[in-house]
């Protein structure tokens, strides 16, 4: 960890940090306040039960008033085992996972510490990808799934990548998702550039993004059904490059994920029912 950041100084800096009642509670407020800053903590005080309990990166409410009510630089929260963050800035707003790999990757391409593709997911905002475009910086989408994400990354000598829920793997600081180490690189980000949080992920425009979970009772044929194909087809013309789709059934429960994003939130919502619904209807005709 030291070696990791032995050359950033939180000097000035005030930090709310929420470590979920989780497991970095002692040593996230330790490792920032080593490194300079005024750290305040939430969420610090596990009992076997409270983990993940209203609060950390699952439930940033109580990060996101206790930084507009201190005043502080930004806030950071884990979520209980400590491997996935999100950020606060100073204004309250939520960063997430992708918004951070953007500000971590963009920093590291004007440093020259930035080697092979970024890795993401079919799940990563299409903002990011265009983002990147925007600098030149080589993209690659894989399945959704950390392990996924850190495949890619040695098969294409990648050193960083992540998932929208804040999973961050940065390769060349250590050999998987560290939300403390992913929390240190954004860190970097902000004093290097000089700029807040809200600055350094401004360039990055998130699109709007749709997800509707439609239960199934059985395992459903995405491809083979003509009434989704039909669907999708359509949606994805009215969209165009403007927009993604993405179905997909659950690894963990029996639904089928669609997800739709462009660029108006009003037109993502309706595509997403309209594919919803054309999945619902397979499955009844399959029942």
């Amino acid at each position: 960890m030291q070696s990791t950041a032995e050359k950033l100084d939180l000097s000035g800096m005030r930090l709310v940090v929420d470590c979920a009642n989780g497991a970095t509670y002692k040593i996230a407020p330790r490792v920032l306040s080593a490194l300079g800053a005024d750290v305040v903590t939430v969420a610090c005080s596990p009992n076997g039960k409270n983990i993940n309990d209203g609060c950390g990166s699952t439930s940033p409410h109580i990060l996101q008033s206790t930084v507009k009510a201190l005043g502080a630089d930004l806030g950071v929260a884990f979520d209980g085992d400590g491997d996935r963050i999100l950020m606060v800035d100073h204004n309250g707003e939520v960063i997430d996972g992708d918004q951070l790999l953007f500000a971590i990757a963009s920093a590291r391409k004007q440093s020259g510490q930035l080697h092979g593709p970024v890795i993401g997911t079919v799940m990563t905002n299409l903002g990011l990808e265009k983002a990147f475009a925007g600098l030149a910086i080589p993209f690659q989408r894989v399945a959704v799934g950390d392990r996924n994400v850190l495949a890619a990354l040695k098969a294409s000598g990648g050193i960083l990548g992540g998932e929208s829920s804040g999973h961050i793997i940065c390769l060349d600081r250590t050999s998987t998702g560290d939300g403390i180490i992913a929390a240190i690189q954004v860190l970097e980000a902000v004093r290097s550039s000089g700029r807040s949080l809200a600055e350094l992920v401004a360039p990055m425009q998130q699109y709007p993004q749709r997800m509707i979970n439609v239960r199934t009772d059985r395992k459903l044929d995405l491809d083979g059904s003509t009434v989704i194909r039909e669907a999708l087809e359509a949606v994805e013309r009215a969209l165009g490059a403007e927009g993604r789709v993405v179905l997909r059934a659950s690894g963990t429960e029996p639904v089928i994920r669609v997800m739709v994003e462009g660029q108006n939130d009003a037109v993502v919502t309706e595509f997403a029912e309209q594919l919803a619904s054309a999945v619902r209807e397979a499955a009844a005709a399959e029942a």
